[in-house]
């Protein structure tokens, strides 16, 4: 399988955890929450996120809902995982970011940073699982 397929499927990824990231950082903020919740609903709702893009491209296909979940869960787990550990892992350690709030730059350039970090380290788990037929392959069956 190609680089840019794995590429292609790590961007589809990208952008669900984008959203939810982002949706949960807004959240808990908003909210007064402190680092450790607010983090916990950022990752809970990039796997949202990234699962229910998945889920709409199965579905258009018409395939039902059970096994529209399940080939989502299959395709996008690890790589959604990867990416959170990637890009948590990021925000977690360069200082002053877990500080940051949203309307500082420091917050959107260091997060920026995070998503791009996770981008490159995950390429390569989806090429792998790509290439054993596994992860976004999966998804590709549904697709015409």
């Amino acid at each position: 399988m190609s680089w840019s397929m794995a590429a292609q499927a790590t961007l589809h990824c990208l952008t669900g955890c984008a959203i939810g990231e982002v949706l949960g950082m807004v959240i808990g903020t908003a909210l007064g929450w402190g680092n450790l919740p607010t983090m916990v609903l950022a990752i809970i709702l990039a796997f949202f996120f990234g699962y229910a893009l998945t889920l709409r491209g199965i579905l258009k296909a018409g395939v039902d809902f059970k096994t529209a979940f399940k080939v989502a869960l299959a395709a996008d787990t690890l790589s959604i995982a990867v990416m959170e550990i990637i890009d948590n892992g990021v925000i977690a350690l360069w200082p002053g970011a877990m500080d940051a709030h949203l309307s500082e730059p420091l917050f959107w350039i260091v997060l920026a940073i995070a998503l791009a970090a996770a981008f490159v380290i995950t390429t390569p788990v989806n090429k792998w699982m790509i290439g054993r037929g596994k992860g976004h392959a999966v998804v590709h069956q549904y697709h015409h």
